[in-house]
């Protein structure tokens, strides 16, 4: 195949690719302040847009969960930009009400289009609203998080904490459920959950894996896993399921393909 975004190679490192959930397009986003949206046909890979944040590195770029917004976050910045995609317009959020952070970067969006999750300093998660943007709850973690995942429904959060916790949290009363420990975990690094809602996956920074039942992490506090994945050697810092929860991807960014299908 092309490269996807053979019509404008970024100058800096890739922070960001993502399919648009409806529309046969790719976004990226990265280092070099931009932002650029292309359709995928496998012939020419056309490009859409290209957007430039001045003086914006961008951490992280999401598309809302109709595809009709781009939320993207800056290496070292506390506001966060919103690009309304049907408007054409770049709307800033300079300061959100309650929230006191001094960078915005690592961020999820829910499933079903209601929310999104801020990661916080010392262990605080700001849930916002997805339409208004403005703070609904500030929720509260033993440690450090260092990635959250929302379940395919957008009923619960899973928050992986640096310290090898997982915390379970209901997103409608804002309780913590459960948690549990990561088996071996010396240092979280990234979670998913399958779609089907079957499968969690707690990827840490020694480069292990490990595959859990959503069952059983809802009951035990120190569950075993199904299967540990061993085959990368550094630090594991992607990991997602396919849609239909047959494939479990793996991945670093501290070596040159360190990328493995499970």
């Amino acid at each position: 195949c092309l490269p996807a975004n053979q019509e404008r190679l970024a100058d800096g490192k890739l922070s960001t690719v993502q399919f648009h959930p409806s529309a046969q397009v790719v976004l990226t986003a990265g280092r070099d302040r931009s932002l650029s949206l292309f359709q995928v046909d496998g012939i020419r890979n056309p490009k859409i847009q290209s957007i430039y944040l001045e003086s914006f590195p961008i951490y992280k770029a999401r598309f809302s969960a109709d595809g009709e917004q781009v939320i993207a976050t800056g290496t070292h910045h506390k506001i966060f930009h919103v690009y309304d995609m049907m408007g054409g317009s770049i709307i800033p959020v300079h300061q959100v009400r309650g929230m006191e952070e001094k960078f915005v970067r690592n961020f999820e969006v829910s499933p079903d289009g209601s929310f999104m999750l801020l990661t916080g300093t010392s262990g605080y998660l700001h849930l916002l609203s997805m339409k208004t943007k403005e703070l609904i709850s500030t929720l509260k973690v033993n440690g450090r998080t260092t990635a959250s995942a929302f379940t395919s429904d957008g009923s619960k959060i899973y928050s992986y904490s640096k310290e090898g916790e997982v915390f379970i949290w209901d997103v409608r009363s804002r309780k913590c459920l459960h948690k549990f420990e990561d088996e071996g975990s010396l240092e979280g690094k990234c979670i998913a959950v399958s779609k089907n809602n079957q499968y969690v996956a707690c990827g840490s920074v020694s480069g292990v894996v490990n595959l859990y039942t959503t069952d059983v992490c809802l009951k035990e506090g120190h569950p075993k896993p199904v299967k540990a994945i061993m085959n990368l050697v550094t630090s594991a810092t992607s990991v997602t399921f396919n849609p239909t929860t047959e494939i479990l991807a793996v991945a670093s960014n501290e070596a040159d393909e360190a990328v493995k299908l499970v």
